[in-house]
């Protein structure tokens, strides 16, 4: 007995260090999260229980719903567009047919190590249309393109910039997956008589069904956490992105700007508990395809 429980303790010490840091940066946020959001800071009386009050008021908010609206519509719009072109070049790659295989999976894959920050910068520099690039297209050719920063265009811009930072990290997990297919698959398909789409179709697809669902849940957590690229773009087109453009930054604005802690808490929980809600309904749903 004596033997069974110190083999007990020693796995609860190799586990330990994972528990510990584990509940420090991710159970006990949340858990403050979830306390601020049921008070709320009165102008007599301070800091007082409120219970759902918060939730209620967020779930009327017009703010909240326009800014998950906006998200949600980046997520229906650029994440297909971003993992087709993925899936679509990490094929090429993988054909063997592609001239320069090497350099161009570097070069596709290098805007992924650009940090979020420059890459905003950069397109919003090139976005520019007194200063920056389309601003020099306009004045040496004498067009009128369109401002990539107003309001109506802003979503398509921030789309293109996140679209460009992911295809190369997306397209490292297709093309990872495909490495994976035994090659006599393919030496059998050539046999039988079939074609490149009909491999594609038939063997590779299949294949990388589950790099594809995960692919897709990453696209998704990181539609809903859009934050980087308009809080940067802010700056540049005030106009078109406000406080409350994505839920990230509204929950920012309302914390750091607006010193409303228990509110833009209640804003973050939401967000959390929709962002969980929908990743797993896309994993639920590519494991019944699967």
């Amino acid at each position: 007995m004596d033997a069974k429980r110190r083999r007990s303790w020693a796995g609860w010490q190799f586990v330990a260090p994972f528990i510990v840091v584990f509940a420090l940066v991710f159970l006990a946020p949340i858990a403050y999260a979830i306390y601020l959001s049921l008070f709320r800071n009165r102008l007599i009386g301070g800091n007082s229980f409120v219970g759902l009050d918060n939730y209620r008021q967020a779930l009327a908010d017009p703010n909240f719903w326009s800014a998950l609206g906006r998200v949600s519509l980046f997520l229906v719009v650029q994440v297909p567009v971003m993992l087709f072109l993925a899936l679509l070049v990490a094929l090429a790659i993988d054909s063997g047919r592609l001239y320069g295989r090497d350099f161009f999976r570097v070069s596709i894959f290098l805007p992924y190590a650009v940090p979020a920050v420059v890459a905003t910068m950069m397109w919003g520099f090139m976005y520019g249309s007194r200063f920056g690039l389309i601003g020099n297209i306009n004045e040496a050719l004498g067009t009128s393109l369109p401002d990539p920063l107003e309001p109506s265009w802003v979503l398509a811009s921030i789309a293109n910039i996140v679209t460009w930072e992911f295809v190369g990290y997306n397209m490292l997990i297709f093309y990872s997956a495909l490495r994976t297919v035994p090659g006599t698959l393919y030496e059998q398909a050539e046999i039988d008589g079939a074609g490149e789409f009909r491999i594609i179709r038939a063997i590779k697809l299949p294949a990388i069904r589950g790099a594809l669902v995960v692919a897709t849940i990453f696209s998704v957590i990181g539609s809903f956490q859009l934050f980087n690229e308009p809080s940067i773009l802010q700056s540049l087109a005030p106009n078109a992105i406000t406080t409350y453009f994505t839920p990230n930054l509204y929950a920012y604005s309302l914390s750091f700007s607006g010193q409303q802690y228990n509110y833009s808490a209640t804003v973050a929980i939401l967000m959390g508990v929709i962002t969980m809600v929908i990743a797993y309904a896309v994993q639920l749903r590519g494991a019944k395809e699967r």
